[in-house]
This record gives C-alpha cells, sequence and structure tokens, in this order.
C-alpha cells in the first residue's frame, strides 16, 4: 500500500486531489497494526487517514492526537465501530465523518413497511408517513426539466 500511495501522490498533478489511505487493519491485526500502517501511509504522501473498524471508545478518542492529518471515520449503524455523533467527532478532530449504509439502512426500512402494508392491505395509498408524495418523486427526478427538454427537441429535424 506505502508504493501505492507514492505512485499515487508522484502522479497527481493538481493539489486540490486528495489522496485517502484506508485500512482494515485494525479488524485483522488490531489497533496498533493499523496505527502503525497509518504512520507510514502519511510518510508516503497520504493527505487523509481512515482506519477502518475501530471497536473502541477509546480508539475513537485517541486516533487524532496521533495522526498529523485529518483523520476519516466510518460509522456504520450496527457494525463494529461504536456510533458517535457528528459533533463529537468534530470536537474530537476527525476531518471526515461517513455514515455509511444510514441512507440504505433507511430506505430498506421505508421499503419493507411500505411494501409490508401493500401485502397485507391490497393497496397501498399516498400517505406521507407511509411513502414520499407523487409531487416530492417528480421534484427528486427532475421531471420538469426533462418535459422541458423533450418539448425544445421534440420536433428538431
Amino acid at each position: 500500500m506505502v508504493g501505492k500511495i507514492q505512485a499515487a501522490t508522484d502522479a497527481r498533478d493538481d493539489s486540490n486531489f486528495q489522496i485517502v489511505a484506508r485500512t482494515d487493519a485494525a479488524a485483522v491485526h488490531g489497533i496498533e497494526d493499523a496505527i502503525d500502517r497509518g504512520h507510514r501511509f502519511i510518510e508516503a504522501g497520504a493527505d487523509i487517514l481512515f482506519i477502518e473498524a475501530m471497536e473502541g471508545v477509546s480508539d475513537i478518542e485517541r486516533l487524532p492526537g496521533l495522526f498529523s492529518v485529518p483523520l476519516l471515520i466510518n460509522i456504520v449503524i450496527g457494525g463494529k465501530t461504536p456510533v458517535q455523533s457528528r459533533d463529537s467527532l468534530e470536537r474530537l478532530g476527525y476531518g471526515l465523518v461517513l455514515y455509511a449504509n444510514a441512507a440504505l439502512q433507511g430506505a430498506v426500512q421505508g421499503m419493507q413497511k411500505a411494501l409490508g402494508l401493500l401485502h397485507s392491505n391490497g393497496r397501498l395509498d399516498e400517505d406521507p408517513a407511509i411513502v414520499a408524495p407523487f409531487n416530492e418523486r417528480q421534484r427528486l427526478v427532475k421531471k420538469a426539466l426533462y418535459d422541458s427538454l423533450d418539448e425544445q427537441y421534440r420536433d428538431v429535424d
């Protein structure tokens, strides 16, 4: 991984391009190995460090103080890393927080609820407690924009 980070650093031609180095070593080899790898990644040129699968609050609290670059933390609801608030993580010094799968898990819950009602009732009405209103769906997919483009280009030869 160190070689890959060095290659990315050497190939970078835009100072806005950030190299994120990730290690999953904490889950396999323990947090100390992941910390050691993190230091090597930074020495190789990583701009942001991502140590995946921290399992304890004490590790979450101490890691930002160990590194000279921003840290990314991944919070998966029900995953290995204890859920922390965005504000708490910001106070600790994390530069980026991913709430991975939060939207997916929420969507799955909503789909199961809606489809369960459809299955049990044989119908599903526009109920904002269950489904987004149709007008919101149309707004999200930019229906008006595509209708106007269709109109604009409909008769173009």
